[in-house]
């Protein structure tokens, strides 16, 4: 009994460990000296572009964050919004649809006489 609640917990915890891993997004980074610091945001010159990269109070600074400090900076890509647009195909097929309703209702429709 002992030695299967043992093996039901490692199970657990194996399968637990696993789902979190799989579940977060790729990390990447960018190098470079800092122009700006703020509360919520870090800039860095990223070869002839300048980098925002958001901050907020879970993120970890080891050093002395400050303007003209090289910096490598790991994030990650979240979605603020998600907007899902029809394709082109399906608009054409609700516009043949629409186009072919009047023609189906005049071929069942009774013949007057």
């Amino acid at each position: 009994m002992k030695k299967l609640l043992v093996a039901t917990f490692l199970s657990a915890l194996l399968l637990g460990s696993t789902a979190a891993t799989a579940a977060a997004p790729k990390t990447y980074q960018v190098t470079g000296p800092v122009l700006e610091v703020k509360d919520d945001v870090i800039v860095v010159q990223k070869g002839k572009d300048k980098w925002e990269i958001a901050r907020n109070a879970d993120t970890k600074v080891k050093g002395d964050l400050k303007v003209g400090a090289k910096v490598v900076i790991e994030y990650r890509m979240t979605a603020a919004t998600v907007e899902v647009k029809e394709d082109g195909k399906a608009k054409a097929k609700e516009a043949k649809e629409v186009k072919e309703a009047p023609a189906k209702e005049a071929k069942e429709a009774p013949a007057k006489k």
